[in-house]
């Protein structure tokens, strides 16, 4: 078997190919390049003929999850005829945001070109194993973990008789932050030897940032909230448990929302769509419930000031001139803006700043803050990870900055010796770091 990592030094846009002694060839996620600031991101898979060498004899591809710098070429992709496989909800979420993508002309060509190619998927299903590869003998089962991107999975692949685990992006301190774990000890382990564990390292350059659970972030959020009777909160759309966390801050008796007796939580038609995607699942997901302003339920601009709220909003002229019709009628003062995105976007100095968010956040004399928790998996949970999945022959650290370590965790001696961030053979596993 040969696992090559193409990009696994860098944030986003990590690729992993697993390729068996007979020819048979996988790929988990192809995204592109993460944007910095306000710049387009370049990618050399742009290029044609560098897209076609990356995918030669390569038969599928599984996503972990639907975002940008996990899933990116797919039209691409599916010209040159690669079977793309992702989860059912994920494949829910993404096609809603390419929906809303091509009402921008800057946009449509791309989306409805992803539209496209999103109708040649298929979906799988978590804990149910697919034999893939041009001679059927690779299997992949997939396993749900927590994220910041609802339907997040990460993957079993059993190759040449050998056990990778590919975790993915994952963390421990969101709504189903239990679940890696869980599914480590009951569904894996008792099973499985793990050979070789490729696992995200995110956080491993941010340990400045304090990693919270959604549950503490949820009641921070109804704190400010008895303090400021309007909220403006800027989030990622897709961010499910993000927006779980604020819209129970809001509405604590879920029934007040739906008849408005209390503060209203607010979206639009884009977010109320990704919403009803999320009530498929069961759990705290299935509760959700939102007013939708751009229904203009009768009364809705006479009751927001009166009753309070907490409304999303994203960084766009339609906001901008939605905000100012709402701005005249509330009192500035017991107004809070609260950014809950990654703090890199809005850092002055910063590779990764957005000036227009900047320029978004401040156009107006009110409260603001930052509240925010990461998507991804703290130095605690790494550890507890690699130590439990405890594999013999190597662990692959993928999605980290160049100067993370992974031999500073505080985890085994014996398993720090078994990181590779360099190509190598080792009992019979050729490994291919291309960064």
């Amino acid at each position: 078997m040969t696992i090559t990592i193409y990009r696994g030094n860098q944030i986003g846009g990590c690729i992993t190919q697993i390729e068996s002694a007979s020819g048979s060839k996988i790929q988990i996620d192809f995204g592109h390049n993460l944007p910095e600031g306000d710049k387009p991101a370049y990618d050399k898979y742009d290029n044609d003929e560098e897209l076609k060498k990356l995918l030669d004899g390569v038969s599928d591809i599984y996503y972990t999850h639907y975002h940008g710098d996990h899933i990116g070429f797919e039209s691409k992709v599916n010209a040159l005829g690669v079977k793309q496989h992702i989860g059912e909800l994920s494949l829910d979420m993404v096609r809603t945001l390419k929906r809303h993508m091509r009402k921008a002309p800057i946009f449509e060509e791309n989306a409805n070109k992803s539209l496209e190619a999103f109708t040649k998927f298929t979906t799988y299903t978590a804990d149910k194993t697919e034999k893939v590869g041009k001679n059927k003998d690779i299997e992949i089962t997939p396993y749900y973990v927590s994220h910041s991107a609802i339907d997040a999975h990460m993957f079993l692949i059993h190759c040449d008789g050998k056990y990778v685990l590919h975790t993915g992006d994952f963390r421990d301190h969101g709504y189903m932050g239990e679940g890696m774990v869980k599914v480590l000890q009951k569904l894996i382990l008792p099973k499985h030897s793990i050979d070789v564990l490729i696992t995200e390292g995110t956080m491993l350059s941010r340990s400045s940032e304090k990693v919270m659970s959604e549950k503490e972030l949820m009641q921070k959020a109804r704190a400010i909230f008895k303090q400021y009777k309007y909220a403006f909160v800027l989030q990622s759309s897709t961010d499910i448990d993000r927006l779980l966390s604020f819209y129970l801050a809001t509405c604590p008796n879920r029934k007040d929302n739906k008849k408005w007796y209390g503060r209203i939580f607010v979206t639009d038609g884009y977010q109320q769509a990704q919403i009803r995607n999320a009530n498929k699942l069961k759990g705290p997901y299935k509760t959700i419930r939102s007013a939708n302003i751009w229904h203009k339920h009768e009364g809705m601009l006479y009751l927001m000031p009166k009753r309070g709220f907490t409304m999303l909003v994203r960084n766009s002229e339609t906001f901008q001139k939605l905000i100012d019709e709402i701005v005249p009628m509330i009192d500035l003062e017991h107004t809070i803006f609260i950014f809950s995105q990654w703090h890199g976007y809005i850092d002055t100095e910063g590779k990764s700043k957005n000036q227009s968010a900047i320029d978004f956040i401040h156009r107006y004399p009110w409260h603001f803050m930052e509240l925010h928790t990461s998507g991804h998996a703290s130095k605690e949970a790494l550890e507890e990870v690699c130590n439990l999945a405890n594999p013999t022959t190597a662990i692959i650290p993928i999605h980290k900055d160049p100067d993370s370590d992974f031999r500073l965790l505080n985890i085994q001696q014996e398993l720090k010796d078994r990181v590779y961030t360099e190509s190598t053979e080792v009992e019979g596993i050729k490994i291919q770091i291309n960064n």
